[in-house]
């Protein structure tokens, strides 16, 4: 289960002598009934996430403090739950660098100047605006440790010994919102936005399924983080910081009175972030893996990702 270690968050306790019927209960009955297994469970900790939103009953809009207080306490309850299911089922940053060019266009553009933006950045009181701000919250705090806890800590495990670790990673992504009639976690948002007309239906599910492909490839990265340092904490910090920064305004960048500077900086972050994704993620700088200490248990081949 899910733990908090000296490092960092930790998944699934691998200590302990090794029972050698535990990968004949995983692979005795066959590979397929495994894998439905894992599909279903994973399928089923997904619409327990989603429904988890929609068990209150409410007219008001999805940014409203009481729907969101609601809801904090909806995903944190399946969240603790979560690791309950990974029980069961055995039973039975470099991120910044990518950013670099919208970090440089959000430095130009700030107002203040570096020690003007450190004092406001480090004051008090704006944390304490940020902790009573219940969308602040939500963003940065509730939304990133309940998503990388349920959709990585605990999915990953049952997928890994069905699929390999490298399927894992991009199936992983697939079940953040699979929930019938959704065909993803975030077009439950189409539904509020078509109920209280926030747009036309076309720019709606256009807007929505572009979302959804930006949040899979971004699940994907988290899962590779995650298998990658043995550790939920680097996910987290990179689905808040994610949050914080959106979609970076490439557009606006195009037209910005600086354009030169800023697309090279746009240009040089994704380079670096691809020159750098393997040295910074090398498993050897983060003590031991869980996921590969599991495949290892159930005589699963264990890919280059653990090395």
């Amino acid at each position: 289960m899910a733990a908090l270690g000296g490092d960092g968050l930790r998944l699934l306790s691998v200590s302990g002598p090794e029972p050698e019927p535990e990968s004949a209960a995983l692979n005795g009955a066959g590979p397929g009934l495994c894998c439905w297994v894992s599909v279903c469970s994973c399928l089923s900790l997904a619409c327990s996430y989603v429904g988890s939103l929609y068990v209150w009953k409410s007219e008001l809009p999805r940014d409203h403090p009481a729907v969101i207080k609601r809801r904090f306490t909806s995903v944190l309850v399946v969240s603790s739950l979560s690791p309950l299911c990974v029980l069961l089922w055995r039973e039975l940053t470099g991120l910044q660098i990518l950013f670099l060019g919208p970090l440089m266009q959000l430095s130009v553009d700030c107002p203040w100047d570096l020690a003007n933006g450190l004092k406001v950045a480090l004051a008090p009181q704006a944390w304490a605006r940020c902790l009573t701000d219940m969308r602040w919250l939500r963003n940065q705090v509730i939304a990133p440790l309940t998503e990388e806890l349920v959709f990585r800590a605990c999915m990953l495990p049952m997928l890994a010994p069905c699929t390999g670790l490298g399927p894992a990673i991009f199936t992983c992504p697939l079940f953040f919102g699979v929930v019938a009639p959704s065909l993803t976690a975030h077009f439950h948002h189409v539904i509020e936005q078509l109920r209280f007309r926030q747009g036309s239906v076309g720019s709606i599910f256009l807007s929505a399924a572009f979302q959804f492909s930006y949040t899979a490839v971004f699940g994907a990265y988290t899962a590779f983080l995650f298998i990658r340092t043995g550790h939920l904490i680097g996910p987290v910090l990179c689905h808040s910081f994610c949050n914080y920064m959106g979609f970076p305004a490439v557009c606006a960048a195009l037209e910005h009175p600086q354009r030169c500077p800023l697309l090279v900086g746009y240009a040089l972050g994704v380079g670096l972030f691809l020159l750098l994704l393997q040295p910074l993620t090398e498993p050897r700088l983060y003590s031991s893996l869980p996921l590969c200490l599991l495949l290892d248990r159930t005589g699963a081949s264990a890919t280059s990702l653990c090395s």
